[in-house]
Order: C-alpha cells, then structure tokens, then sequence
C-alpha cells in the first residue's frame, strides 16, 4: 500500500512544478523523514602528510631503541666512561621542518643507504660532540666552553671515531630488517645548505639523547619516506616481534664473547680473618704474628669482584707470591 503524503509535502511538490515551469530544470525536494547519518570527517594537514602508520612508527622505535643499547655500550667502551643512549622522540615532519629544527653550525653527516636509493642525515648536537672531542683529547670535562663555530679539521677526523661506530651499529640493527651497507658520504657544518629532498617531502626523524657523566646532547637521525619506502612492508608489527624473540646468532656470540674477554675484572685472596682489639692493633710491630681462624692446611678464597670464586693454596712463583687454584669456591664459603 502506497504511503501518503501530508499536506507540507504536497505544498513541497507544487512549489517545485512551479520553480521548474520557469525553464530550469530541477530536481524536487521532498523532505525526508530519516535524519541524515553523520559523515566521519577527520582533518588532514596537507603541509604535513601523515604516511607511515603508527604500527610502522612502533617497528621504527623498537629497531632504533636496539640501536641506542648497542651504541652506547660501544661509546662507553670507546670513551672508557659511562654513555647512556636512549631514543628520546620519533615524529615525522617535512624535511624543510627538520633543517630549521637544527642549530648551525652543528656535526651534519650524510649517509648512503645502498642498496636503497638515497640517503639518510646523522646530526649530532655540538653540546655532546665538544665533550666527547674534549675527552678523547685527555681533557676532564669540567669547564669546558661549548664553541660556536664549525669543526675544524682535527676534530672532524675525531668525531669520525664516533661515527662509524654509530654507522657499524645501524648497518647491524638495521640487518635484521634489510641488508643496508651505511656509509658516510659527506659532512657539513651549515645544514640549511644540505637538500637531499625536496622541502616539502615526509621524513621519519628520530631524536636519540645521549649523556655523557654532567654533559648531554642529541643526536638526530632523519629517514626520507621516499627512501625506507620499499622497506616499509617489513615493518609490521608481527613480523617485528617474532625477530625480537629470535636468538643470538654464532656471530653475534662470539662478538660478545671477543669483546668480554678484554674487560678487566678486580680480584683479590683472603688469607684469613681474626679480631683483635684496638690496643693490640695500635702496638702492632714488625715482626709480630696475627694469629687467624684458618687453619695452615684449609684452602684460601679468590674472589672476583666481591664474590667467591676459586680456592687454591699459597705458592710461591718466580719470587712472587702466589695462589695456585684447586678447586670451585662456593658461593657462601667462609673466608
């Protein structure tokens, strides 16, 4: 059964005969009953195209915390001094926003990316980079004045120490997405005068802060999204954890393992204990025997850094005392 319309929707029909009658064609409007649904309209910065995902930003961040760790434990091995590396932010802007994010003059370093097509920038703020400059030189940190002029010679062939160190770690963390060879092609201390694409263009820029003892500063890694953009269906979320829960490889064991064995370690033999008191310890003289709990014949403890480690007997060697190892010390041994 047709329905039928009111008396406001016949006056409706009529109006628009006669608006149609005047030789413009026109569709009539009859007015619905159904409320229209609500469009989902989202704004959109056309100056600022979001095209990673934040999935892809997630991946990002995970691969270059992995980074951070490992840089900073090779700076504070190479600088014998304590460096702490931690990603600090990750955004994206256009390439023209991140060159004026940066001071100048500053340590500006351009990477090849073979075989991806084009490069990345490596900016290290002059507040770290004087420090670490300051250091390596022998000096103490203490009142060193931060300059504003760019590096000299010297210093860029010091502050290459650093970055291929930052180089060999990224092609390493970097692997285990996509073989990517980093290289450093060139330097800059102006980086207003560095256009590797066009101003407008998406870029990834991650801010990693480094600290060394009193000092701190930051270092900047740009990606162009034209770049990394082959690369970014590798950036799922699942894929990216399954290779966190991947193992160590051989190499990478044996790296450690290398690089283990040159750490130093303290060590020290207790021959024994005793208490005695003050008085005695005041007329102490040379000559004087101190009489422990430890029987001649019981084994001494070794201790490495503090914790029970070998036994062994006291020789002696080449005219030097020694300890000659028995056995495994418990780790609750007496001394």
């Amino acid at each position: 059964m047709a329905d039928v319309l009111d008396q406001s929707e016949v006056d409706a029909l009529l109006s628009a005969v006669d608006a149609g009658a005047g030789g413009t064609a026109a569709e009539p409007e009859v007015p619905s009953r159904v409320k229209p649904r609500a469009q989902d309209v989202r704004t959109y910065d056309f100056k600022r195209p979001e095209r990673v995902s934040k999935d892809q930003i997630r991946a990002l961040e995970a691969i270059h915390e992995n980074f951070a760790r490992n840089f900073g434990a090779s700076l504070s091995n190479f600088l014998r001094t304590i460096v702490e590396v931690r990603v600090a932010t990750i955004e994206q802007l256009t390439y023209s926003e991140f060159i004026h994010s940066l001071p100048n003059p500053t340590c500006f370093n351009l990477l090849n990316t073979s075989p991806l097509e084009g490069q990345f920038c490596l900016e290290i703020s002059p507040l770290i980079v004087y420090p670490i400059i300051d250091r390596l030189l022998g000096g103490s940190n203490a009142e060193l004045f931060i300059p504003q002029r760019p590096l000299t010679a010297i210093e860029w062939r010091l502050v290459k120490r650093i970055t291929d160190r930052a180089l060999n770690t990224l092609t390493e963390v970097w692997s285990n997405l996509v073989e990517v060879n980093f290289e450093l092609a060139e330097t800059e201390s102006n980086p207003h005068l560095v256009q590797i694409v066009a101003p407008n263009e998406v870029v990834v820029v991650i801010g990693l802060e480094l600290k060394m003892g009193t000092r701190a500063g930051t270092m900047t890694l740009c990606l162009p999204f034209n770049v990394i953009e082959p690369v970014m269906g590798k950036l799922a979320t699942q894929s990216w954890l399954a290779y966190q829960r991947k193992a160590a490889s051989d190499e990478q064991r044996e790296q450690i393992s290398r690089h283990l064995k040159s750490a130093e370690v303290g060590v020290r033999v207790f021959l024994g204990q005793t208490m005695i008191t003050v008085n005695e310890l005041i007329n102490l003289q040379p000559g004087d025997i101190v009489t422990t709990r430890k029987p001649a014949n019981c084994d001494l403890i070794l201790q490495v850094e503090d914790r029970n480690k070998f036994a062994g007997r006291l020789y002696q060697y080449k005219g030097a005392r020694a300890l000659r190892i028995t056995r495994l010390a418990g780790q609750e041994e007496s001394l």
